[in-house]
């Protein structure tokens, strides 16, 4: 068998479709030998690394209802930095994973942030993991930056959105799963409003950035999922979203079996 890395990209809530992916994965049997990942990729990819299944962590998505919510977010009385602390999501994570050092996880994982100041890309592969999965998933107005390690950092997006280069060296097959999606046309104007206009622009950027990547990394397995219709927030059309990828997913499916199976 191959060893098979796996990548999980940048995207919001068009992330939660790695449950999806993860799936495959599991019903073929096939184990990446380590993973890698930025923002929402950080986090799927974390609970992966950490043995949940993507039943189980259909599941634990499932669970989070509306009462929940506020037991997860923590907002900004006053807004000066960002729109959300993120010290619930902090706790949820030490809870929910069962595990708070990268060590402690059976599949090896990288997660990357940015420093805000020096504009460097900063990888965490050990220590502590919450604080790391914290720091990637920073996105600047929505949640406030990670001082960690004397350093500011924002969401690995804002440098390196799919990370297929952190653990190419130790994969024979590569599976990228990209979901920085495509704009959603506006339906009642010809300019964005602000929030769309700002995370639009990002958007942008991390596709402009992963192209120029995938100009120096091979990767054997690359998914990017239209997901047109769904923004960075749209985590309540969960259900709509992981269904929006069945086409993909099937795909995924086949060319697993072809290349690794067969």
């Amino acid at each position: 068998m191959k060893r098979v890395g796996l990548v999980l990209g940048g995207g919001g809530a068009r992330g939660l479709c790695f449950i999806e992916f993860c799936r495959v994965l599991d019903e073929l049997g096939v184990k990446p030998v380590m993973i890698s990942g930025t923002s929402i990729g950080a986090i799927i990819g974390a609970f992966y690394a950490a043995g949940i299944s993507a039943d189980q962590m259909e599941k634990e998505l499932e669970s989070i209802t509306l009462l929940k919510i506020p037991k997860l977010v923590d907002p900004h009385l006053v807004i000066k930095t960002a729109l959300f602390k993120g010290h619930r999501l902090e706790a949820y994570f030490r809870a929910t994973l069962g595990c708070d050092q990268f060590e402690q996880l059976p599949i090896p994982l990288r997660v990357n942030a940015a420093d805000y100041w020096s504009r460097e890309e900063i990888v965490f592969d050990h220590g502590p993991l919450i604080p790391a999965i914290r720091a990637s998933m920073s996105l600047p107005v929505i949640f406030e930056p990670v001082i960690y390690q004397n350093r500011v950092l924002i969401d690995g997006g804002a440098v390196n959105p799919l990370p297929v280069d952190l653990i190419r060296a130790h994969c024979d097959y590569l599976i990228a799963i990209d979901v920085s999606g495509s704009i959603t046309p506006s339906k009642h104007r010809n300019f964005p409003r602000l929030f769309d206009s700002i995370m639009g622009t990002f958007q942008t950027m991390q596709c402009s950035i992963i192209a120029e990547r995938l100009k120096h990394t091979h990767v054997e397995c690359y998914v990017r999922p239209q997901l047109v219709n769904f923004g960075i927030l749209d985590f309540f059309q969960e259900r709509d979203i992981r269904a929006s990828v069945a086409a993909d997913v099937e795909w995924f499916r086949e060319t697993l079996i072809k290349d690794l199976l067969v």
